[in-house]
This record gives C-alpha cells, sequence and structure tokens, in this order.
C-alpha cells in the first residue's frame, strides 16, 4: 500500500490502521443486504472524499473493518469524519433504518479501535475471513 504517503507543505505521513465500528447495542444490521451494500459505497464515498488511501473494508454482522492510510491525523478526527458521514447519508437515504432499530439516536457506538496495521498481510487475511468481506469496490452510484 505505500505507493505515495500524504504530503502537506512541511510534514510526510503515512500510518496504515485498521479501524473497526461497532453498531449502536450491536443491532445486527448489516446481516441485511442492502443496508451493508449502500454502508459500504458509503464507506467509499467517505474514504474518498476525506483522501484516506484505503485498501480493504469488511463487514461482520454488527460492525466494520476498514484497512486504511490516515496520512496527518488524529484517531478521533478520523472516526469523527468517517462514522459522521456514513450515519447521516445512510440514515437520510434509510430513515426506517434510524426509526426501526436507533430511535432516534445514532448508528455508532461511541466506543471505537484504530490500532497500527504492522502486519498487512495478517490484517487482510483477518478481514477476508469476515462474515462479509468485499470482493469489490463499489459506488453510490450503482444503487
Amino acid at each position: 500500500m505505500k505507493i505515495n504517503p500524504v504530503r502537506y507543505s512541511s510534514a510526510v505521513g503515512e500510518v496504515l490502521v485498521m479501524t473497526t465500528f461497532k453498531t449502536k447495542y450491536c443491532h445486527k444490521i448489516f446481516d441485511i443486504r442492502a443496508v451493508r451494500e449502500l454502508t459500504t459505497a458509503l464507506f467509499h464515498e467517505a474514504l474518498v472524499k476525506y483522501k484516506f488511501r484505503y485498501d480493504k473494508i469488511a463487514f461482520d454482522s454488527d460492525h466494520v473493518h476498514i484497512l486504511h492510510d490516515i496520512g496527518l491525523l488524529s484517531k478521533p478526527q478520523i472516526a469523527k469524519k468517517l462514522k459522521g458521514y456514513v450515519c447521516k447519508q445512510l440514515f437520510r437515504l434509510m430513515p426506517w433504518l434510524k426509526q426501526r432499530y436507533f430511535w432516534g439516536s445514532g448508528l455508532w457506538s461511541p466506543a471505537y479501535d484504530i490500532r497500527s496495521a504492522s502486519d498487512i498481510h495478517f490484517y487482510r487475511r483477518y478481514l477476508d475471513k469476515q462474515k462479509y468481506a468485499c470482493r469489490g469496490q463499489k459506488m453510490l452510484t450503482a444503487f
């Protein structure tokens, strides 16, 4: 993945991490194919929008893993940008999801895990073994 690190006027940053976000109340919403596919597309959009290079996205029933580079941003900044973008767009496009599962609250648990992916091959294999490993990129326009 080390192709071209993020560069700013006087800094170069490259930090490969595995990020995990869990749904609030551990609702298994990603077992619903339409929700999972739309969420995948929204994460792709958010990663492109915020210029995060990424490698893989994989889901289990109630959480998502993303293998990506965070550049020069902090872990809280990354979590806020990705979780905020996906939640806002998902609830706008699927309002029934908020009404049925989240009772007016947010999509994501406030906790998150962003850890250094020192062994990229290990994390790629781990993501490939998730219940719903993404095999191909989908954009929102595909829906």
